[in-house]
């Protein structure tokens, strides 16, 4: 494979759209969650049923994977090709949406959650192939730089996707149309799922390849037999995963009701405070995605600093398109100085950035429940900032050192996806004993598990003769 030293755009361009996808959906449900909970009159552990519904979907489609491999006593993917595994999972999740017209016109919270579990579970099979696959478009060595940078992507989808949505249900922001309408969110998602199918029909027929020479080697050399977890580095690895999922999801999903409750914000007016935390992920991933466009130290050190505001840049255009005020949002260009100072000092090792980035995760959400009014907004909106490229760094300790055992170790911390699932109500229900600002202490405990989890890991993996001290390129 290394003979590919050069990153192939041409198939990495169309798998992409996948993660585009990801993003647009699991941040719309954030509009979601509010609109529900107003229109089917709910309670905030019950509006926090949408991010159960969709995340749980990841793990019960993990397990469904496994089974069938297990039962068939081959990989499903590598037996159907990754284009095929693509296509199927596309084609899942366009069912799902069309759960969301009956849903709509019968006013069913039950179905609509229906709809997004089965939007999500052919997302679960979309990752199981997408990530391996960005990984194996080109030099090992950057791969977990272009999985960055896919993240990246996905966070475009993310930051444009509670706009469209909420413009969908509401009109543009200076309409006067503000009465909720179940009906009016059924034709985005309509839209969204022909959209899957019309990509499922592209990329199967696309360049991209079906065994990859990559993974194909993981799997054959992969036994199989559960070996993976007797890693420490892996067993503790999936429960930060879980955590971070969590902090990340919960954060952004519970925010809307801060707003609303607590600033007087109305429903309608969330969405671009929504976008800019998933910008943020966005800003962050750009950030850390340098190195897949450039090898010389001296242009990544300029990209450094460009990338997150070329970043910032898209937020400000899109919300500027939307009709948005973009004054309450400048001030935000220097928190982002804050993510660039925590980048470099983290020098490339993974995890330092995943010790360092928590830490100020911790800070950030200390200040948004301890202060009041923008400055609350701005600290919680930060953490997308924060938690922008904890997922790579997690990945890559947890599965260092595991040797044959890699793809399996990969698979189970995909299955703790759930986090965004159990966190999310979990924190629901803390702000109803103590009210939604200071429930973010959840968010908290899940930050102080990763700054553990980062010292942890770095001395398991001295022990096992790994340091990331040296040059880290992508965590290799």
């Amino acid at each position: 494979m290394e003979q590919n030293v050069k990153t192939n755009w041409a198939q990495f361009i169309p798998l992409a759209t996948v993660f585009f996808f990801w993003g647009f959906v699991a941040a719309s449900n954030d509009i979601l969650i509010p609109v529900f909970k107003e229109a089917f009159k709910l309670s905030q552990f019950e509006s926090q049923l949408v991010s159960f519904a969709f995340y749980i979907a990841y793990t019960v489609g993990s397990l469904i994977y496994i089974g069938l491999s297990a039962a068939m006593k081959t990989d499903l993917i590598n037996k159907i090709g990754y284009k095929n595994s693509l296509s199927l999972g596309l084609s899942i999740s366009a069912v799902g949406t069309l759960l969301f017209y009956p849903a709509a016109n019968s006013g069913s919270f039950t179905l609509m959650l229906s709809g997004l579990f089965i939007v999500a579970l052919g997302f679960s099979l979309q990752q199981t192939v997408a990530n391996p696959l960005a990984i194996a478009l080109g030099s090992v060595k950057t791969g977990s730089q272009r999985l960055t940078l896919a993240g990246g992507i996905n966070n475009f989808g993310t930051t444009i996707g509670p706009l469209i949505v909420s413009f969908a249900i509401f009109g543009t922001a200076t309409s006067a149309h503000t009465t909720l309408d179940i009906e009016s969110v059924k034709i985005p998602y309509l839209i969204l799922g022909a959209a899957f199918l019309l990509v499922a029909i592209l990329l199967k027929f696309s360049a991209l390849p079906d065994k990859p020479a990559l993974t194909a080697a993981v799997e054959e050399s992969d036994n199989k037999k559960g070996s993976a977890l007797k890693y420490p580095q892996l067993v503790l690895g999936m429960i930060a995963i879980f955590v971070y999922v969590g902090v990340e999801v919960s954060t952004a999903s519970n925010l809307p009701e801060y707003m609303i409750k607590e600033l007087g914000f109305s429903t309608k007016d969330i969405a671009p405070y929504i976008s800019l935390y998933w910008a943020s992920m966005m800003i962050g991933r750009w950030t850390g995605a340098v190195e897949a466009f450039t090898d010389k130290v001296s242009l990544q050190k300029i990209l450094r600093f460009i990338a997150p505001y070329l970043a910032f840049g898209i937020f400000l255009l899109v919300n500027a398109l939307a009709n948005h005020d973009l004054a309450p949002f400048y001030v935000y260009g220097v928190i982002i100085l804050v993510l660039i100072l925590a980048d470099i000092m983290s020098k490339g090792n993974p995890a330092r950035m995943l010790l360092i980035f928590s830490l100020v995760g911790v800070i950030a959400l200390l200040i948004g429940m301890f202060t009041t009014g923008m400055v609350s907004v701005y600290a919680i909106t930060s953490v997308g900032l924060f938690c922008s490229t904890l997922w790579p760094c997690i990945f890559t300790l947890a599965v260092s050192g595991l040797g044959k055992n890699t793809s399996q170790g990969s698979s189970y911390l995909i299955m703790m996806i759930m986090g965004g699932a159990i966190i999310s109500p979990l924190q629901g229900l803390v702000a109803e004993v103590i009210g939604i600002q200071y429930s973010y202490i959840v968010g908290i405990l899940c930050f102080a598990y990763l700054v553990f989890y980062a010292l942890k890991a770095t001395s398991i993996l001295k022990a096992q003769g790994i340091s990331f001290d040296k040059k880290v390129a992508g965590g290799h």
